[in-house]
């Protein structure tokens, strides 16, 4: 049944709004006069089709299955408070009021997680269907909803979709949003109704992005078609433990019981224990030849490449900062907690601010939550309620193994037998076009990805293996085992972190938090703070540690089990009075016994928040939340640190690159986007990586279009010039290497006192001199960044910015991508001159091989005062709506851009006074 619209509709401009909404109609004005004028793309567009689908925020609605009125409250910002009186109706309207702001999104999310992005965008998405549909995200997921999920929690998916259909009933697409007009789907597209399955699949599409070290493994077995073990080893440095803090430092492992406890802290340690249940026990030895992969796995690698993101990773170098302060070192007494994800920019932005309010708590109303939630999936996924806070970032730990497979007609082999492919059949409907069938086949380890590129047809053709090994006929084949994709209970999770009380809540509810497993940190409002791993971490044989593909054939290198939640790390209450999660190590690997991952950050990051926290509370200090925003802003390069006061012993004999090395004199590491010298510094460090590696490395990993002749694979010695041969890169430019994260920071760090080693030689290059120790490297890279400097910003210094290199452009994450120029003009943004850096605590990350333009950025940023939650700020990438030209499409992106923070009401009091307009949503 339509909604029955009772009062006048369209967006109204809240109190601090109205120049905004003055704004957007002008553009809106501009954007109509354009098409008039002949620059039309499909169908005519007027101001009426622009502002169609903006929604209707004040007033009142009736919503057929409501069984009560609830109050949408919307601030200045558009940002939605909802107040209910049962839990169906909260998730209701919830559903109803993403889908008002930002249903697009919503729909080509599900539509990508059931691999049916085909059916929007035509056979340009074919590719990404078979993966996608390989990989049985939405099978999973409805398995999950099946047979895992609670009655409460598929009560709540239930009203959510609910809510959802009740905004698409009636509507055509050209209501629901600009992109589906500008995609001439205004007459005949029709959005299927929502369902529950549609926001737990969108679980599995965040796991997936946030799934661990599948790209360094590949990475891993490219780079020895170039290089020997030694050299790999140099690359990939072991984590430096006595530098930069594991996370938790005061736990420790008992190996009597096989629990985790807590050193010093006064946790009880409860939480839901978990069961190790094995798939075989026998240990065994990792295969160490990797050699005839490079190839084949770089064909891996693209498909994964080519793959839309979900939350917005793009696979390697981005991370997240989480830290939570005690009441023992901040103003207010109580504990401080502040996160900022670090993501791929999107535009909307992947986060919806939004508060769940029951008018009253109680066994028919339980939830009083605020903070960042993802348009599809109800509840919130980061904030705080009225007791706890928490916050998210990535912990890496390896849940993902590539398996290469001994494939015999029908079958695979294992264990000396031959074992028959689960199959099944899927058909890929396609936008203007005829539909596609294709047989997804999977062994036990997993599906296999092999199947769905004709690189990946021939994987394992070379690769080497042991004597033991099976024949291997025309190539082995690869699979995937990834926890995601057996059902698990996240969705259960959400909800029960929504309404957690306490510690011991809080840790049971993590215990559910089984996909992706994320470093969690808590705060409440009676003084504790604490940290959690959860997460399904599967335990491997002995020798066998998940860096490089295993092979499939032989039971010992299958999982054995996975970690019990009792034997997980974490602390409580810790008697230094602060918890730091950046992505680094979670505990120092001597002091546990199970191999969480190979592959940590480095922890840049997170030891640099220490060091500023240390700044203010070794003295006695009191930190307050505007000190937690600082911390946030800070834009120190740690890589700089190091190798300034090289730089500036050095003897430049050019008088202009002279000039541009005094820019270093007295620079204070920070790199804001107005410093002439942040631009230099990390100029340079972009031509030391270029000269000391990236011509070292093979085409697979380096950056596409990039040529050089070099020696031919299976030389002794150097090459006779005549016998080289020109190999260009073949990665884009936000993947290749080397990216110039932290791990080059501690490649370069544990080379410096190498002054002659290899990476540090590199040929003389037109009038460029040769290099043959560090500092001529050095030297060389002064020159080519100052001249790469004076081509891209001129040759005046003094016109130097980091800004003006390192500038942030949004885009609308489908039709702003790919579509015509006319439309991307219609709907991205930019450009913002950003300050930050790689591995800095304001993470505007850039790849040092493909430029200087970001990649990924705090895509949100909170802080919680846990004294007055209503004294807390947050802060969003873009704004609350998904319709472009609403005027709440990138609002707070100016204020994200300055480091400025927002007022975050939550009590009723605070939301009423912040209130601008309110919609009541009636039965």
């Amino acid at each position: 049944m339509p909604p029955n619209t009772t009062a006048s509709t369209g967006q109204q401009p809240g109190k601090s709004g109205r120049k905004k909404g003055r704004k957007a109609r002008l553009v809106v004005l501009v954007l109509v006069l354009a098409i008039i004028g002949g620059v039309a793309y499909g169908a005519y567009w007027s101001i009426s089709t622009v502002r169609a689908s903006f929604p209707q925020t004040k007033g009142s609605i009736s919503l057929e299955g409501l069984s009560g009125p609830v109050d949408v409250k919307r601030d200045g910002y558009g940002i939605p408070q909802i107040y209910a009186s049962s839990d169906e109706d909260l998730f209701m309207a919830q559903g109803y009021v993403q889908a008002q702001d930002r249903f697009y999104e919503m729909d080509v999310r599900r539509h990508m997680t059931s691999g049916r992005l085909s059916e929007m965008f035509g056979k340009s998405q074919v590719d990404n269907d078979e993966f996608l549909r390989t990989l049985g995200w939405d099978r999973v997921a409805k398995k999950e909803y099946d047979s895992k999920l609670s009655d409460a929690t598929k009560k709540y998916l239930q009203a959510y979709a609910k809510g959802v259909n009740a905004y698409l009933a009636g509507k055509e697409g050209k209501e629901l949003s600009l992109e589906y007009a500008a995609l001439g789907f205004a007459n005949d597209y029709k959005p299927a109704q929502w369902t529950p399955v549609d926001s737990v699949s969108w679980l599995k599409a965040m796991a997936w992005d946030l799934r661990g070290n599948m790209e360094d493994e590949i990475d891993r077995a490219l780079l020895t078609s170039r290089l020997g073990p030694r050299q790999i080893e140099d690359l990939y440095p072991q984590y430096p433990y006595d530098r930069n803090k594991a996370i938790v430092q005061e736990g420790q492992y008992d190996e009597l019981t096989g629990t985790y406890g807590q050193g010093s802290g006064t946790s009880d340690g409860t939480a839901g224990a978990g069961t190790s249940a094995g798939d075989a026990s026998a240990a065994g030895s990792s295969t160490d030849g990797t050699a005839g992969l490079q190839s084949q796995l770089s064909g891996l690698y693209d498909v994964l490449e080519d793959l839309p993101t979900a939350v917005g990773v793009n696979g390697n170098g981005i991370g997240s900062n989480s830290w939570v302060v005690s009441g023992d070192h901040t103003i207010t007494g109580k504990p401080l907690l502040a996160n900022d994800p670090h993501l791929s920019a999107s535009l909307p932005s992947v986060w919806y601010q939004m508060g769940l309010h029951c008018r009253s708590v109680s066994s028919k109303c339980q939830y009083d939550v605020t903070g960042y939630t993802f348009a599809g999936l109800p509840g919130v996924i980061i904030g705080h309620n009225r007791n706890i806070s928490w916050g998210m970032t990535n912990s890496g730990v390896d849940v993902t193994d590539l398996y290469l497979e001994k494939l015999t007609g029908d079958g695979y082999q294992y264990d000396g037998k031959v074992k028959p492919f689960t199959t099944r059949e899927e058909t890929i409907k396609v936008a203007g076009g005829s539909p596609k069938k294709i047989v997804v086949r999977a062994t036990n380890n997993g599906p296999l990805l092999s199947d769905r590129s004709d690189e990946l047809v021939k994987v394992g053709k070379k690769a080497a293996v042991d004597t033991s090994a099976p024949d291997r006929g025309d190539g082995y084949g690869i699979s995937l085992r990834w926890t995601a994709l057996d059902p698990g209970t996240s969705m259960d999770a959400v909800f029960a972190m929504n309404r957690a009380e306490n510690w011991s809540d809080f840790r049971a509810a993590a215990a559910l938090f089984d996909v992706p497993s994320q470093n969690l940190v808590y705060a409440d409002t009676e003084g504790h703070i604490g940290y959690t791993l959860p997460g399904k971490i599967p335990t491997r044989a002995e020798n066998v540690d998940g860096s490089i593909p295993q092979p499939g054939w032989d039971s010992k290198y299958r999982w054995t089990g996975y970690v019990p939640q009792d034997e997980l790390p974490f602390e409580f209450d810790p008697a230094r009075g602060y918890i730091v999660t950046a992505n680094q190590a979670v505990i120092d690997e001597d002091k546990y016994p199970h191999t969480l991952t190979t592959d940590w950050g480095y922890g840049t990051r997170s030891q640099r928040i220490i060091d500023l926290i240390k700044s203010k509370t070794d003295d006695g200090g009191k930190i307050s939340t505007d000190d937690m925003r600082q911390m946030q802003l800070d834009n120190s390069s740690e890589i700089a640190k190091l190798l300034v006061p090289k730089l500036l012993k050095l003897d430049i004999a050019d008088k202009d690159v002279r000039e541009a090395q005094k820019l270093l004199e007295g620079w204070d590491y920070t790199q804001d986007a107005d410093s002439a010298a942040a631009a230099y510094f990390n100029s340079v460090w972009r031509n030391i990586l270029k000269l000391a590696f990236s011509h070292k490395l093979p085409k697979e990993v380096r950056v596409k279009g990039q040529c050089l002749w070099v020696d031919p694979v299976n030389t002794t010695g150097p090459a006779d010039e005549t016998e080289k041969v020109r190999e260009c890169g073949q990665r884009d430019a936000e993947q290749a290497q080397p990216d110039g994260g932290d791990r080059w920071f501690e490649v370069v760090r544990t080379l410096m006192d190498d002054e002659k080693s290899d990476w540090w030689k590199t040929p003389k290059s037109g009038t460029r001199p040769k290099a043959d120790n560090r500092d001529e490297l050095f030297v060389r890279a002064m020159i080519d960044a100052r001249w790469e400097l004076t081509a891209k910003l001129g040759k005046d210094i003094d016109t130097w910015s980091w800004g003006r290199l390192h500038r942030l452009f949004l885009k609308n994450q489908t039709l702003g991508t790919d579509g015509p120029g006319f439309l991307q003009y219609v709907l991205n943004r930019g450009p913002w001159k950003l300050s930050g850096g790689e591995a800095a605590v304001n993470a505007t990350g850039w790849n040092a091989a493909g430029g200087y333009g970001v990649i990924w950025v705090p895509s949100m940023r909170m802080v919680v005062n846990l004294g007055d939650l209503d004294k807390s700020k947050w802060i969003n990438l873009t704004g609350a709506s998904g319709h472009a030209y609403s005027a709440h499409y990138t609002d707070q992106t100016d204020k994200w851009a300055d480091g400025e923070l927002l007022d975050w009401s939550f009590s009723d009091g605070a939301v009423d006074k912040s209130t601008s307009d309110t919609l009541v949503l009636k039965p």
